[in-house]
This record gives structure tokens, C-alpha cells and sequence, in this order.
């Protein structure tokens, strides 16, 4: 079974793709904004807001994918949903790293 796909929807998909990681490179906000003050978020909720939210990403992926599968979503949304779970999951993964890194070199100071 062939699925015909317009090249300018294929295209369209991979210049979504491309703004998504542009933007994932620039953080909107600066996080030292974001410390704790009067009523702020500390950073355990705030991590676990950002797991929420990959959870979430990847929720609507697979259900994009499965619409896509019985013919109810377009190409380019499922493409489009499919490149924001995979960065919200790098972004993750990226930010788990650091941390380990950090804590790993708390370990090696001295006492």
C-alpha cells in the first residue's frame, strides 16, 4: 500500500520540524527568573511540571499517530507532534545529564 504525499506537504512538515528545533535552541525565558520569591514555584514542582508536560506531548503524539493511521490526521500534524515529543524528550534527557553531572561533582569536593 503506497501513500501519495504531496511534496509540499512533506515539505511543509520538515519546515515545521526545523522552526520547533530553532526554537526549543532558544529558551524564552531566562531561568534565573525563575528562582523562588513570595508564592514561586521551587524547583521540584517545576521539574515536575516539565515531566507532565513530556508526558502530555507524548500523549497527543500517539493519538495523532493512531488518527493518522485510520486516516483522520494530516501528514503534517502528526509530523509537527511527532518532532515536539522528540525534543521535549532530548530536552529532558539533556537536563537529567546535567544534573547527574553536577551531582556527580558535589560528590568529588572535598569536605
Amino acid at each position: 500500500m503506497a501513500i501519495n504525499t504531496p511534496f509540499n506537504a512533506a515539505a511543509a512538515a520538515y519546515g515545521n520540524a526545523s522552526k520547533l528545533i530553532n526554537q526549543s535552541a532558544k529558551p524564552a525565558t531566562d531561568l534565573t527568573a525563575l528562582a523562588p520569591s513570595n508564592g514561586g514555584q521551587n524547583f521540584a514542582d517545576m521539574l515536575a511540571s516539565q515531566v507532565q508536560g513530556v508526558v502530555d506531548s507524548g500523549k497527543t503524539s500517539d493519538k495523532m499517530a493512531m488518527d493518522m493511521v485510520n486516516g483522520k490526521a494530516n501528514v503534517v500534524d502528526m509530523v509537527t507532534a511527532l518532532s515536539e515529543t522528540e525534543i521535549a524528550i532530548e530536552s529532558m534527557v539533556t537536563v537529567r545529564d546535567r544534573v547527574i553531572s553536577a551531582y556527580e561533582e558535589i560528590m568529588r569536593m572535598p569536605i
